[in-house]
């Protein structure tokens, strides 16, 4: 029997932080060498962390990551390390610099080989052949007894791609590093692909992805060992850093008595929230912030977002702003404070009558003769965006802002008012599934830390008397279908009728999307968890007459 002592070194690297990556990176090769390991395994690009978008085209950059790997290169004496990196190389005949997202094979303080990533994607939040060239070759590494086949994220995901000739090759076991995206269903679309890789090249597969959030991504780590008959042996758990130390047998299928299995999340909404918590705790932390604050309206939005933030950031570093208008209803200043009790945090109540007022007066001269509309309450909205902007300038608080898929879809928020901050923590999530994490936060929890009128009472931005979002929308639980359908599925129109939704409603659904679109694109970024979110993902022109209806 041929047993490998692996070690995945599941890692929450930082962009451009190449010395706090090497600090890191070396850190862990001490753990595993504390644990015998003979292997081990580091993500895609964890010198650089990903994506590093435009800062590959700095050479300084570059030959500074190359730097950073010699010096890992020097902890490896008693050890093998697998790492991405970012590799360069010059042409003989053109001259041309061409870099390659690659993977250094370290062992006792050599390096005995590079592999190069084969397939780049270039779809969706991916953009690799902006910057890298693709390698050619898929070669295997004698390491000890055991023949190894290294590859890189999306090279797994092709069954005709590198492990299959790997395997060939005569490798046993299959180390595929990866800095894969989290978005609903992710898990176990890979876990299943994993599988089949493993089982029809009857060779053992260890995936291990970086955990963190980095910008509108989150990467959830949920690193995978798959034996020989396709059975997972290992799996790491999701939304944390960890050193996972797996004896795996590469001649044959395991043992059940040898598998480390951390439970997966157990719903939809636990795997949801805690993706939010981890993409707002390293958008604070990377981007030197210390604490947020929030406007509570008391409703289910901001609710969310001030839970959330509290368990990234604890409750000492959350304050919440109240800005009751003349349409602030009793209970959503009810409902505002018991949130902010439940949840240990400071409420600031800063109401704006007399400065909605003072703008008023001073548009009357233009505006006369014309009725109050929109523009009256939107200015409701721009008043407390300058407020929540004024504490962020005077303290240096981060405002998060409360606008969820829905409304950001349909452009159901105000421009330089609720739109206002910098970070959009919901932004990707629709409003149904608010409303279920919010529940299961409660149900967590065992009490009603979002009060349960929040989860029941109407939907309203109250910025005018007896004001319901469905005065403007269809009620949410037609909406979003429909935004699903359009906007994540690319489905037509016809084939959105064809599933029961009313024609004159779908009409306006994707009119509204459609003109929405200058507005996205001037709001802040916010935490990718659907297949397909606003920004790199979906990418539309906003000048554009195109319609589908």
């Amino acid at each position: 029997m041929k047993i490998l002592r692996l070690a995945l070194a599941q890692i929450n690297p930082t962009v451009g932080d190449i010395e706090g990556n090497v600090l890191k990176i070396c850190d862990f090769i001490s753990k595993a060498k504390k644990q015998n390991a003979g292997i081990v395994v580091f993500p895609e690009l964890a010198v650089t962390g990903y994506p590093p978008e435009d800062l590959l085209l700095k050479p300084q950059f570059i030959s500074d990551n190359l730097d950073a790997l010699k010096r890992v290169q020097r902890e490896t004496k008693g050890i093998t390390a697998v790492i991405g990196f970012v590799d360069r190389k010059t042409g003989v005949k053109s001259r041309q610099c061409d870099i390659y997202n690659a993977a250094a094979i370290l062992r006792n303080g050599k390096l005995i080989g590079v592999y190069y990533k084969n397939h780049l994607p270039n779809y969706g939040v991916f953009d690799e052949y902006r910057y890298f060239k693709a390698g050619t070759e898929s070669p295997v590494y004698a390491i000890g007894d055991v023949t190894v086949g290294v590859n890189i994220c999306e090279d797994i995901w092709y069954p005709e791609g590198p492990a299959k000739s790997q395997a060939v090759a005569g490798a046993e076991i299959i180390l595929n590093i990866n800095a894969s995206p989290y978005h609903l269903g992710k898990l176990s679309l890979r876990e299943e692909m994993l599988s089949r890789r493993a089982s029809d090249n009857n060779i053992a597969v260890a995936y291990l992805n970086t955990v963190g959030g980095q910008d509108e991504l989150v990467f959830d780590g949920g690193s995978l060992i798959i034996d020989r008959a396709g059975e997972i042996i290992v799996r790491g758990r999701q939304f944390e850093e960890e050193i996972i130390i797996a004896d795996v047998r590469i001649d044959g299928p395991s043992r059940p008595g040898k598998r480390y299995l951390a439970p997966a999340a157990s719903s939809l909404g636990e795997e949801v929230y805690k993706a939010l918590v981890l993409g707002t705790r390293d958008y604070v932390n990377k981007n030197d912030f210390s604490k947020v604050v929030i406007g509570l309206s008391g409703g289910v939005d901001s609710s969310l977002v001030a839970a959330i933030a509290v368990d990234a950031i604890s409750k000492e570093n959350v304050k919440g702003v109240f800005m009751p208008s003349p349409f602030t209803s009793k209970e959503s200043r009810e409902d505002s404070s018991a949130l902010a009790k439940n949840l240990g945090i400071r409420i600031i109540d800063v109401p704006i009558n007399e400065i909605f007022e003072s703008y008023r007066k001073n548009l009357k001269r233009e505006f006369k003769g014309i009725h109050e509309d929109i523009t009256e309450e939107n200015l409701q909205a721009r008043i407390r965006g300058n407020i929540l902007m004024s504490f962020s300038n005077k303290f240096g608080w981060l405002v998060l802002t409360t606008g969820n898929k829905s409304e950001m879809s349909v452009g159901y928020a105000t421009l330089y008012g609720d739109m206002a901050g910098g970070f959009a923590v919901i932004k990707d999530v629709p409003k149904t599934l608010v409303y279920e994490l919010c529940k299961w936060k409660n149900s967590r929890e065992g009490r009603a830390v979002i009060p349960e009128r929040v989860l029941w009472k109407e939907p309203s931005a109250e910025l005018k008397p007896d004001q319901k979002d469905t005065d403007t929308l269809p009620p949410y639980p037609v909406l979003d279908p429909i935004l699903k359908a359009y906007i994540e599925d690319d489905k037509s129109f016809e084939d959105i009728l064809s599933s029961g939704c009313e024609k004159e409603c779908v009409q306006k659904v994707i009119k509204m999307v459609d003109k929405s679109e200058y507005k996205r694109r001037q709001s802040p970024p916010g935490i990718k968890i659907t297949p397909r979110a606003f920004g790199k993902d979906r990418r539309f022109p906003i000048t554009n007459k195109y319609r589908s209806y």
